[in-house]
This record gives C-alpha cells, structure tokens and sequence, in this order.
C-alpha cells in the first residue's frame, strides 16, 4: 500500500471528561496531608477506616449506672450548705450546679420525646436538684430506675439530637445518633462535670468516693503504668 508523503500526519487528541477531571482530583487528595495535619474524613490514609462499631449495650448502660451509683455516694457524704454554695474560685459554680447539669443530659436522653428527639436545648433545669441533695438523691434514684428497666437493644435505636453549639442567632443543630451513642456522651460529659465537682468538693474538704470525676481510660492508663 503506498503512503502519501505528502499527507499531514495529525495526532488525535481527547478533552478530558469533567468526571476524570473530578476522579483525578479526588485521587490526589485522598493521597494528600491536610494542612492541619488531622486526618480528613474520605481520604483513606490513616489505618483503621473500615473499623465497625462494636457496641456492648449492657457494659455501656452499667457504666451509666455506675456513674450515677457515684452521685448517691457524693450526695450522702455532703451537707446542704456545701452542696449549693458558689465558689468564686471555680468560676462562681457549686456542687449542685453541676451536678443537676449532669441529671439534666440523663434526664433528656430517658425521657426523649415521641418523636425520638433528644432535645439538649429544652433541659429541665430544676433549682430544686440544685439546692437541695436530698431533692437531688430522689432524682438521681428515679434515672437509675430508668436506667434498670431500660432494654439494652434500645440503645440501637435511631435518634436525632438537637443541641445549640453556636454563640449567634440561629437554629440549634439537629444531627442524626443513636440512643446508645448519647448515652456514652452523657456518661463522658459527666465525668468532665465530676471533675469540676472534685475540685469544688476539695476546696471545702469534702471526701469524694474513689475515681471520682477521673476517666475510665484515664484510669486503665495509670494502672498499667503502675503494672509495668
């Protein structure tokens, strides 16, 4: 077959589809650090990502329990002046401040409403709980028994949580959850709570039950220290 010499040879060239563009993009980031240097949720560069919840629905409702089982313990061994006294020192708050904030997270997470709402926004608040420990003994005693006849696979239930995370007007952020998940939230944020309850127990030479306010990681992580 003769060839034209004469002939232009043309190369063929292709304009890349806006969907390889976009592939090609994702592919460099998902391979490229964040500035921060934190992990970026969808880039599968850290170990660990196909990780499934594993979720022992008894071992979180006793941790619930036991956290609470502290409060009584709290509640026994101190008296009513001590319990509602403000001290400037820890930012103006009392024991029974932080204490009925605590029942309140429990208290919204129980008594959810009808239409599976956990609503952080609208707690009880109640000056009684914060007054008075003996008002706060019956409360804590009443979510315990909550907490007893609670069935462990309600924790699996879908839910969704309304909490205001913003200082500027606007509408609380409503995110989807499960009731076994706010329930771990309110079992660490009354620890956190715990601690600042330590500190203000402290100062007015008040005995607190062991652990008190301390994390259970916190813990393990002291006890191994101690064991090697």
């Amino acid at each position: 077959m003769d060839v034209n010499p004469c002939k232009e040879k043309r190369e063929v060239t292709t304009t890349p589809q806006a969907s390889d563009l976009c592939q090609t993009q994702m592919t460099i980031n998902a391979s490229r650090p964040s500035a921060s240097g934190y992990p970026v949720p969808g880039r599968n560069s850290e170990p660990g990502h196909d990780l499934q919840p594993t979720v022992s629905h008894s071992r979180v409702v006793k941790a619930a329990m036991e956290l609470l089982l502290q409060g009584e313990s709290l509640l026994a061994g101190v008296d009513s002046a001590s319990y509602a006294r403000r001290v400037p020192m820890v930012f103006n708050g009392s024991i029974g401040g932080h204490y009925r904030h605590c029942l309140d997270h429990f208290s919204c997470l129980l008594h959810r409403g009808i239409e599976g709402v956990i609503d952080y926004d609208h707690r009880e608040r109640d000056g009684r709980i914060e007054q008075d420990p003996v008002h706060a003994l019956a409360a804590t005693r009443q979510l315990l028994a909550g907490l007893q006849d609670l069935d462990p696979s309600v924790l699996e239930q879908s839910v969704m949580a309304r909490c205001e995370v913003s200082y500027e007007s606007g509408d609380s952020p409503v995110t989807a959850s499960t009731v076994g998940r706010e329930l771990v939230y309110a079992i660490a944020h009354g620890i956190h709570h715990y601690a600042m309850i330590s500190v203000i127990a402290r100062l007015q030479n008040i005995g607190l039950p062991e652990n008190f306010g301390v994390a259970p990681s916190t813990v393990a992580h002291l006890k191994k220290l101690s064991s090697d």
